[in-house]
């Protein structure tokens, strides 16, 4: 079974209702493909963290229940290598400066071996020429593995 593993954003985007197409095509990935765990869907304390900064602690509360629901399973993060390389994408510009959270979802993946990270991040993760620099610096840091950063729609469309 094949590996995703979901940044903040998708979980966020559950209840984006100033973004409805996103929200609707979010709710369709969950109901299709998480729920019935075609995948095996993961998120680490990173996810966790970013949630714990919401403001809103309804909202909060709806997205750690999400967690919960749907059975995501908590990828251990306290390797050394995860921090190393986070910070090797930080220092080579392959993830913006202010980024560390982004980095930090990217180096889980990379150091688990996690066939997708699956984010709505499109400015800061999941576009080629980011999946490329990224990729860059895995093999530079020594990682052979590539890693793919798609959106939930990309995930669909390849299972139809």
């Amino acid at each position: 079974m094949q590996k995703i593993y979901l940044d903040t954003s998708v979980i966020n985007f559950l209840f984006a209702d100033d973004s409805p197409e996103h929200q609707m095509e979010t709710i369709d990935f969950f109901e299709r493909f998480i729920a019935r765990n075609v995948y095996q869907s993961l998120v680490s304390v990173f996810v966790l963290d970013e949630i714990q900064q919401t403001p809103s602690e309804s909202k909060k509360d709806k997205l750690l229940q999400v967690i919960s629901d749907f059975n995501l399973e908590l990828l251990e993060a306290t390797n050394p290598r995860i921090v190393l390389l986070a910070s090797a994408y930080l220092q080579a510009g392959a993830i913006p400066p202010k980024k560390i959270y982004d980095a930090l979802h990217v180096a889980v993946c990379v150091v688990h071996k996690i066939d997708y990270l699956v984010s709505w991040n499109y400015k800061h993760l999941a576009n080629v020429n980011r999946e490329n620099r990224i990729n860059i610096v895995n093999l530079a840091q020594g990682y052979s593995n590539q890693i793919r950063i798609i959106t939930p729609l990309e995930l669909m469309s390849d299972e139809e």
